[in-house]
């Protein structure tokens, strides 16, 4: 769905290559002859001479995506994802559609076009997330029909109010019958779901999750007809849970990265996730199969399976062991080598609409009972690393002149989500977990709706954080005493302008920075980003206050 590329690399209308073929489709390794021409392939044969090393497999696919948590605009997300492989990638917009609604989905068509990378940006289904949180925008059942109506929206993105799915809500099956109608996917999202409740869920159309965290949750799943998208991201690991599926239901199985920081999607992509699966004793083909056929049907994406009469797109690997990708064609174009991209960058435009606001320490405090005496019971979030799914747990924290007051030296934090859009109080609450022995994080990317969220062992460092992100017009912000490091983000608060590895190396920067102030997690500021974000389990802190996934209403942290 993007247009013809141009050329990148010294390219021939017509050339014939001589190796090992992972044949996907028939479910055979053997050697052969490829035949190329303008772009398509014309020929697949016994080999008809000596095979050059290595193994050339179709193009990977990443079968769902966020690329906005990536940092990168489209173009510059593909360009790192085509070095590992990756030649397309099933993308739900979501994140910056509440920012921005039609106008950010847009943006991302706009930006990836005339790349050679299929990124298929789906119509997200739930702008916002629910109704208990404050977006920049709302994508209604009229508005998804819109969308859909273009045909470089070619699905429905994770339907994630599963509530609402359930109880047969009006405007979400309006959405489903608008993809439907237009014979396009439905993608799911059903943390936990189990039992009738997965039965219903799935008996309204939606087709796939990737929200398993647990085997027996996945097989459910799939004997209910769900394409399980195993999910290897940057806060969210669930490959070990689950890669057995890939035994027992290879059909059933798809692979996800969901939300890829810049530092991870630079070392590896779908290329370490195959190798991981071939080294637990998963079949090359079935790990392949996953990677390639299953997404490329399912979707209808338009890239190559080494068929013939395909589009071009294939991968030399050195084996089917290690999967290190040696050189990537799509439409025979020679888009990446040895870890070289040679598409060109591009800029990218910069739409943002945060607004201007400035916090105090004292804009933080949370008070105490006015009956309270010394220590207050308070209930608490509990984040776990990696992992979007958090818990709940009861402590008593000291109360002193009314103010309830954090400890870092016991791990409980203060945490506050900062109205972006506009005006409004400021939602407080504490958390464990996150680790830090002094200073504060901030970051204007709060799943789902982007306020900003931070956590800090005092008002005062907190409050320096937050006014760090406003100050950049979104951002990442590490608050040290006098010491204020940001990585601004430009655009939509979401993404940077900067090039992929300026970004890595930024990112990485300030994640150790969090590190080096106790906090024990390996992504801290992506578990911060899935704090806010209300429809995970079991307890998280949206801008009108904390919320109890479980039964899916506002809580009290003070009762």
């Amino acid at each position: 769905m993007t247009a013809a590329p141009a050329r990148y690399a010294a390219a021939l209308d017509r050339f014939t290559l001589h190796h090992l073929v992972a044949d996907v489709v028939g479910g055979t390794v053997r050697p052969a002859t490829i035949e190329v021409r303008d772009g398509r392939i014309e020929a697949v044969g016994p080999a008809r001479a000596a095979v050059a090393p290595g193994v050339l497999v179709p193009g990977f696919v990443d079968a769902h995506v966020h690329v906005e948590s990536s940092m990168l605009p489209p173009w510059e997300f593909a360009r790192v994802a085509m070095r590992h492989g990756t030649v397309a990638s099933v993308s739900d917009p979501h994140e910056i559609a509440n920012v921005l609604g039609e106008a950010g989905v847009r943006f991302m068509l706009d930006d990836i076009a005339g790349s050679p990378f299929t990124c298929w940006f789906g119509c997200p289904s739930c702008v916002p997330a629910t109704g208990f949180e404050t977006a920049g925008a709302t994508l209604d059942a009229a508005a998804c029909a819109r969308l859909l109506d273009d045909p470089r929206v070619p699905y429905l993105a994770e339907m994630m109010n599963w509530p609402g799915a359930i109880a047969g809500e009006a405007e979400v099956l309006a959405k489903i019958a608008a993809a439907k109608a237009r014979g396009k996917r439905v993608d799911g999202h059903a943390p936990g779901l189990r039992g009738e409740q997965a039965r219903a869920y799935f008996a309204r159309g939606v087709e796939t999750d990737h929200e398993c965290v647990a085997l027996d949750e996945a097989r459910e799943k799939a004997a209910l007809g769900a394409r399980i998208l195993i999910r290897e991201g940057s806060a969210a690991r669930n490959f070990e849970a689950l890669w057995p599926l890939l035994l027992e239901r290879p059909d059933a199985c798809m692979f996800s990265t969901d939300d890829a920081h810049p530092d991870d999607l630079l070392v590896g992509h779908l290329d370490r996730v195959l190798a991981r699966a071939v080294a637990h004793g998963v079949p090359a083909m079935a790990a392949l199969r996953a990677a390639t056929l299953h997404p490329v049907r399912h979707y209808g994406l338009p890239c190559g399976l080494l068929q013939q009469g395909d589009r071009a797109d294939f991968v030399l690997v050195d084996s089917l062991e290690r999967f290190t990708v040696e050189r990537v064609w799509i439409g025979g174009e020679v888009v990446a080598e040895h870890g070289r991209v040679l598409v060109p960058a591009r800029a990218s435009r910069t739409p943002n609409t945060f607004r201007e606001a400035r916090v105090a320490a004292d804009d933080f405090v949370m008070r105490a009972p006015a009956e309270a005496g010394g220590s207050v019971s308070v209930r608490a979030i509990v984040a776990e690393d990696g992992q979007l799914v958090t818990k709940s747990r009861r402590i008593t924290l000291d109360a002193r002149a009314g103010a309830i007051e954090p400890d870092p030296a016991c791990d409980t934090l203060l945490i506050a989500v900062v109205n972006r859009y506009a005006p409004a109080p400021i939602a407080t609450a504490f958390i464990q977990g996150i680790g830090l022995s002094r200073g504060a994080i901030a970051s204007s990317v709060a799943h789902d709706c982007h306020n900003v969220v931070a956590v800090g062992g005092s008002r005062e460092e907190l409050a320096a954080a937050v006014n760090a992100v406003f100050a950049a017009r979104g951002g990442l912000a590490v608050a040290d005493g006098a010491s204020i490091e940001v990585l601004p983000l430009p655009i939509a608060g979401l993404m940077s302008d900067l090039p992929a590895e300026v970004v890595a190396e930024r990112y990485a920067a300030l994640s150790a920075k969090a590190r080096s102030l106790g906090s024990p997690l390996r992504a801290p500021f992506m578990t911060l980003s899935f704090m806010a974000l209300l429809v995970i389990p079991e307890l998280k802190l949206g801008d009108r206050g904390l919320f109890d996934g479980l039964r899916f209403e506002f809580t009290r942290a003070v009762e």
